[in-house]
């Protein structure tokens, strides 16, 4: 049985996936928010029931540890997101500098849908990509513009001929996809 992911590990994984600006910006807003509720002092009711004590103090204390810790979750996020950011950039020149078509043939499916959404990127769309940790043969990219929403399908074949079962399952995606659309 896989095992779960913490909530943190979770939040990492988001955060990754967006702009690493948008991960220092949840970075500095969670430490202001949390050592604030931090710093508050704890004043008991008139009654001195020590039971009114208890629930502040123990949000208290929890604000205290994620002072820390969120911060760093969001920014360890921040940091993963603008390395992913650079190894696309850096894919994209590597394959720009080249005048062959067959530097693609040497790239791994993930490498291909990362140029793909580099390419799509630099033509001024929002990029958002859905691939998983494998060849899924579903939607890879959601392209954005303002008006405008393409899916995407990224398909890197190192021969001639594309099979009729895999254009039957593009097809099959197409159909699924327009009738939700639709829907």
């Amino acid at each position: 049985m896989p095992r779960r992911q913490s909530i943190f590990e979770d939040l990492v994984d988001i955060t990754s996936k967006l702009p690493w600006w948008v991960g220092v910006l949840l970075a500095i807003a969670s430490y202001l928010y949390f050592s604030h509720e931090a710093s508050q002092a704890i004043t008991p009711d008139p009654g001195h029931r020590p039971a009114s004590v208890v629930g502040p103090q123990m949000l208290k204390t929890f604000a205290t540890f994620l002072q820390y810790l969120l911060p760093f979750v969001f920014g360890l996020g921040a940091l993963m997101s603008l390395i992913a950011r650079s190894k696309r950039a850096s894919l994209h020149c590597r394959v720009a500098s080249v005048d062959s078509p067959t530097v693609l043939d040497g790239m791994s499916w993930s490498e291909f849908e990362m140029l793909v959404g580099e390419a799509y990127r630099r033509q001024g769309y929002d990029v958002r990509e859905l691939g998983g940790d494998g060849p899924d043969g579903g939607v890879d990219l959601v392209l954005t513009k303002p008006g405008e929403k393409l899916l995407v399908q990224c398909k890197q074949w190192k021969a001639f001929k594309v099979g009729v079962k895999v254009v039957r399952e593009l097809y099959g995606v197409m159909t699924s996809v327009l009738s939700i659309c639709r829907g």
